[in-house]
Order: structure tokens, then sequence, then C-alpha cells
């Protein structure tokens, strides 16, 4: 991605700004989120967390990170981290050259760090109220060198092993949901069960503003990585929407009917999934697959969270069961309805009568979902000999917000 002659392009410079800044958006989405679902004396912890990536993932990416994604391939499985460190040699002039949109490389710099800083983000839910913050820095630092950034190579990079084969993935559903996804279930199975269990969230309004700014954000995560405005830009941006609401009524109506009651957090969880599930192909497919694949993602993701339940695992906020499994279903699915009518760009899938493209995604979705999970499994042993991982049972009691922090977010007598 050098210097070329590929001149600027006002529309789409200016769009992927736009989409930018509502990816990072999504973050701070994720913490309300995450901070309505849980107890009180626990909401600062969970919401630094996301915070907290917001800065640390940005000098990463600055330092290294975006070099190690989109600079000049080594064997397949990573960039050379030294071509862009501390973005050197990217000037004003200096344009992205992996498309003909005319955007500058800063740009792309900036809308693939937002992606980079929601990731790991998103599996602090499932380890919620039980990780001390010197082992979540540990973890958020050596998840997305040897985890995040390869996967952004390899499935991203035009030299990427994964994209050499012909493996599809429209804006993340294996680099960003099943890999955040399967690594939240290995630092459940890692980490243990909480010594004080409270999963009746704290704070229902929040966590309806924090699918909002999600579902909002998300505009920008799925029609904005097209790189560019055009047909599909808007047939992503529409799908996007009509799988997140056919899940969020799919889920509801689950409930409902085991429940006797509709519940908003079902509804709002409903909402995710489907975001989560048509994100790998949300550029790939046509509106009416958008509907099944909402419907699916509202079926599936319920039934896999009861299964987690079922199972004792003690994912605290469904990290596994909504972007795990949405995003692996996703990416299967994808290999199912892909269609080339829908984006030249893409490949046909099972239904149009290519089983090897189902069968690449299927392989893709399974091999690194398998490395997402083992590794963050090793690596939180690993980090267990450098510092404690777990919160002492003391800790959980009182509330990381107190324990750790020293702070409140709802003092007594303010």
């Amino acid at each position: 991605m050098a210097s070329s002659p590929v001149s600027l392009n006002i529309g789409n410079t200016g769009f992927m700004l736009l989409c930018a800044s509502l990816v990072m958006l999504m973050t701070p989405g994720l913490a309300f989120f995450y901070g309505g679902l849980v107890a009180r004396k626990n909401v600062l912890s969970i919401m630094m967390q996301s915070f907290m990536s917001l800065g640390w993932t940005t000098v990463l990416w600055i330092a290294f990170g975006y070099s190690m994604c989109f600079g000049p391939d080594i064997h397949g499985f990573i960039g050379n981290p030294i071509t862009y460190a501390f973005l050197n040699g990217v000037t004003l002039s200096t344009m992205f050259t992996g498309n003909t949109a005319g955007i500058p490389l800063v740009v792309h710099i900036a809308y693939q760090m937002m992606f980079a800083i929601i990731t790991p983000a998103l599996i602090t839910g499932a380890f919620a109220n039980r990780v001390t913050f010197k082992a979540y820095f540990w973890f958020l630092t050596a998840w997305l060198i040897f985890v995040y950034f390869p996967f952004v190579h390899m499935v991203w990079s035009p030299d990427g092993i994964l994209a050499k084969w012909g493996v599809e993935d429209f804006a993340g559903g294996i680099v960003v949901h099943a890999s955040a996804g399967f690594a939240a279930l290995a630092s459940v199975l890692y980490v243990g069960r909480r010594a004080v269990i409270e999963n009746k969230p704290h704070n229902v309004p929040l966590i309806a503003l924090g699918t909002g700014l999600l579902w909002f954000g998300w505009y920008g995560f799925n029609a904005g990585s097209e790189l560019r405005v055009d047909a599909v830009t808007a047939s992503a941006f529409l799908n996007t929407d009509i799988a997140a609401s056919f899940a969020a009524v799919a889920w509801l109506l689950i409930e409902w009917g085991y429940g006797r009651q509709p519940k908003f957090v079902g509804l709002l969880t409903g909402a995710v999934a489907g975001l989560a599930t048509i994100t790998p192909a949300a550029g790939y497919v046509s509106p009416v697959t958008a509907i099944i694949i909402g419907i699916a993602a509202g079926l599936v993701c319920y039934y896999a969270v009861a299964l987690k339940n079922r199972l004792g695992w003690d994912d605290a906020l469904d990290v596994w069961g909504v972007h795990g499994v949405g995003g692996f279903l996703g990416i299967i699915l994808l290999g199912v309805f892909g269609a080339a009518a829908w984006n030249p760009n893409g490949a046909n899938g099972l239904l149009a009568g290519n089983p090897s493209f189902f069968v690449k995604q299927v392989t893709a979705a399974v091999v690194c979902s398998a490395y997402a999970f083992g590794f963050t499994y090793v690596m939180l042993w690993l980090i267990n000999l450098i510092t404690p991982v777990k919160v002492e049972r003391e800790g959980e009691e009182q509330g990381l917000d107190i324990a750790l922090h020293g702070e409140e977010a709802y003092p007594l007598g303010v």
C-alpha cells in the first residue's frame, strides 16, 4: 500500500470517516450494554474494560498493529510489523490501494483501528465480575497480537492465506465475532464460576441505550466494510437492519412462549445476535436471505444460551452464545446463501451450486474458532503465572468497582 496514482475521492473519503466514527461509538455502546447487565457494584469495572480498549488498542495499532494486519505478507499468516510501525512512510498523499475507492491510507488505518478496539472488548462480558484489571491488561495485549492481528491479515489482507484460498468474511464473522466468542468460552472455562452469581440486570434502560448505540454503529461496521459507496454498501446497510429486527422478534417470541411474558432484555439480546450473525454475510447476500439469517440467529443463539445455562458455564453476559455462535453461524450461512448476483466480488454458495465455497467457509470457521479458544486458554494460564487472573472472593462480594478501582457508580447519599 505505497503511494498510488489513485486520486482522492471526496465522497468515499467522507463516508469512510463517518463509518469509522460509527464503529468507534460501538465501544461506548458496548460499555453501556454490559454495564446495564451487571450488578450495580460492578458497573464501572466492566465499562472501564471497554474504554481501556479504546486507549490501549490504539497505542498498539499505531505502534505495529496495522502493519501486522496489512503490511507486506509473511507466509500468509501475518504482515510485516515494521513496515508501517508508528505510521512509518505514511503521508497525506499516501493512498489506500486495496481498491479503487480513492481514500487516503490514514482513513483505512482509522477505520480498521475501530474494529480492533471493539473485538477484545466483546470478550469482557464473559468473565465479568471476577477478573483482575492487571490480568485483563495482559489479556488485551496478548490477544490482539496473537489472535486478532493474524486473523485480520489472513482473512482481509489480499495476501492472507484464507483470503487467497477464497474464504469470505464481509465485516467480521470470523475476525471479530467467532474469534471473540470462542475466546470468551475459553475464558469462562479457565477462570471458572463466580463466587457471587448475580444474573439480574441492574439497569435495563442502560442496556437499551447500549443496544441502540451498537445497532446504530453497526451500519458503519457492515456498510462501511465495502470501503466505498455503491449498491453493495446500500444492500449491506439494509441487510443489517433486517437481520437485527427479525432476530429480535424471533428471540422475543421464543422466550415469550416459554416464560409467558415478553422480555425487553430478550428483545435487545436477540437484536445483537442478529447483528453479529449477519456481519460476515451483509454485503454478499440478498435482503430476503437476511430475513432467513435473522430468524436463524434468533433461534440458534437463544438455544445456544439455553445450552450454556444447562451445562453450567458461567458466561456472565452470554458472549459465546450471542457473538461466538452468531458469528460462526453467519459464516456457515454465507457458505449456503452467498450470491454473486448481490456482490460481483463475492462467491456463489451451496444453494447456487458451489459446494466448494461452503466447505471453505465451514473449515475456516472451525479452524479459526478452535485456535481462538485454544490460544486464549493457554494464554490465561500463562498470565496467571505472572499475576492472579481471578479476583479473591472478598473482592467479588464487595464488588470490583470498590475492590479494584476505589470508585462507585452510585455512591450512597449522592
